[in-house]
């Protein structure tokens, strides 16, 4: 048995160790629960469906806003995971390797299948007229189309724009050696969301078509430098990528964000706060200093709702008053804590199931529910509870087993492909064998003549 054991725990560090997802015992399921929460609250509230089921249930976005609920969830967790990740690893390169086959596959497959199943009228892409196109693509394939004034192909995806200036952010810091500097990051960022919260100006680089193709090409091609230099494997060439990356992220979020300017700077305040509470855990940090930089970031989140988010502020965080985005910001950290409270029980296994097809259950529901509006289109509105509580689970079970097809066919076997090249991409090269010469024959040969020509040529 103990021999059993220790085979066991070999297998599950070498499969930590090569990137593989560990079993289910030792992965952080609390975390897989908080995803699945989040996911099922963004969902659930563009459905709209069970808001019409309760008396007044139609105003609860308007005090508590479900999306930005469990968008701040998931960058609650994200910032939790994603550099402990890159830490782990200790590769640049094969974090963004693990990056790159883990978001990009089911983008592809969502965007795809939405042009080619949903009918115009009901379509789900947007920006995809033809003479946009390219731009479109490009913007989009950068994963960074909301701070470079490019419309979101699928309306999620603003998300993911600030998921990837993130990691150049994880990254650049990392190169530099200032990764472990969570906790000043989070309260300098959230200091900047209440002093400058309602002042900075957004969309100063993309002003029209024409500066926008200037900005998207620019982006682009420092993108695909920095890229380069990164996936060289070169330390000097690594730091150099990483830096690119970090001043570009730098750069749009402050001057060409699309968002409200106190939202930006908040999803990193927040996202870096995952970060601290991460160190907090595994005891890299002081607990005053954890304690002191999160509650200063809540406050600054509830605050800058208050103060900021009215008149056109709405319309760029697409809530329907302060009290929205302020008690959807405070929900999402007391959610957040408390699952890291629990974090040592078994959560339900339902739960942590969800968490491990949210990302393609966040990706999927608002093409279901488009698909879904087309099939209903011409059919008298349904207004019985019993009608309503049918088509919502209808809703739920078809978007639930097209998420976990896609986990299964797509995201897994795309995370495995992402490992087998990098592993094929990190192999050490094998020496050609060096031809044994006679001892003497290589001293001669060391003072010239052609046994040194023959050593010279047989050495690698």
């Amino acid at each position: 048995m103990k021999l059993n054991h220790r085979l066991s725990a070999r297998r599950v560090a070498r499969g930590a160790a090569e990137g593989d997802t560990p079993p289910a015992a030792s992965r952080l399921g609390w975390l897989d629960g908080l995803r699945g929460i989040a996911a099922l609250s963004v969902a659930v509230y563009h459905l709209a469906l069970p808001f019409y089921w309760v008396p007044h249930g139609t105003r609860v976005p308007y005090y508590l806003d479900p999306g930005i609920f469990g968008v701040l969830l998931f960058f609650l967790v994200s910032g939790y995971i994603i550099p402990a990740s890159l830490e782990r690893r200790g590769d640049i390169r094969a974090f963004w390797v693990g990056r790159a086959f883990r978001i990009y596959p089911v983008v592809v497959l969502t965007v795809v299948a939405s042009l080619l199943l949903l009918p115009r009228a009901h379509t789900v892409i947007a920006g995809w007229g033809f003479e946009h196109a390219l731009l479109s693509l490009v913007g989009n394939g950068l994963m960074i189309q909301d701070v470079m004034g490019v419309t979101n192909v699928l309306g999620v995806m603003w998300t993911l724009t600030y998921e990837m200036v993130f990691y150049y952010f994880v990254t650049a810091l990392f190169a530099l050696g200032w990764h472990r500097k969570s906790a000043p990051i989070a309260v300098g960022f959230a200091a900047v969301a209440l002093m400058l919260g309602g002042w900075a100006s957004v969309g100063t680089l993309s002003v029209n078509l024409a500066s926008t193709r200037h900005l998207v090409v620019a982006c682009a091609t420092v993108v695909l430098m920095a890229l380069a230099c990164i996936m060289t494997g070169k330390p000097a060439l690594t730091r150099t990528g990483a830096l690119l990356l970090g001043g570009l992220g730098l750069l749009l979020i402050t001057m060409n964000g699309r968002a409200a300017f106190f939202e930006t700077m908040m999803i990193f305040a927040t996202m870096f706060s995952g970060t601290v509470l991460y160190r907090l855990e595994h005891g890299q940090i002081d607990r005053a200093q954890a304690f002191l930089s999160c509650a200063f970031v809540v406050a600054c989140g509830f605050l800058v709702g208050y103060m900021y988010n009215h008149g056109p502020a709405l319309w760029r965080t697409w809530s329907g008053s302060w009290m929205a985005w302020s008690f959807a910001y405070v929900a999402a950290w007391a959610v957040f804590v408390a699952g890291m409270l629990l974090r040592k029980r078994r959560f339900p296994r339902w739960l942590s199931w969800l968490g491990a097809i949210s990302y393609s259950l966040y990706l999927l529901h608002n093409p279901v529910i488009h698909a879904m509006n087309w099939l209903l289109e011409g059919r008298a509105p349904i207004e019985s509870w019993t009608g309503r509580a049918v088509q919502f689970s209808a809703f739920m079970a078809v978007l639930l087993v097209l998420s976990y097809l896609s986990y299964r066919l797509v995201e897994l076997p795309f995370q495995n492909l992402g490992r087998r090249v990098l592993k094929a991409a990190t192999r050490p090269r094998r020496r050609e064998p060096v031809h044994p010469v006679d001892v003497r024959d290589a001293a001669v040969g060391a003072r010239g003549g052609p046994v040194a020509e023959k050593v010279r040529a047989t050495t690698p």
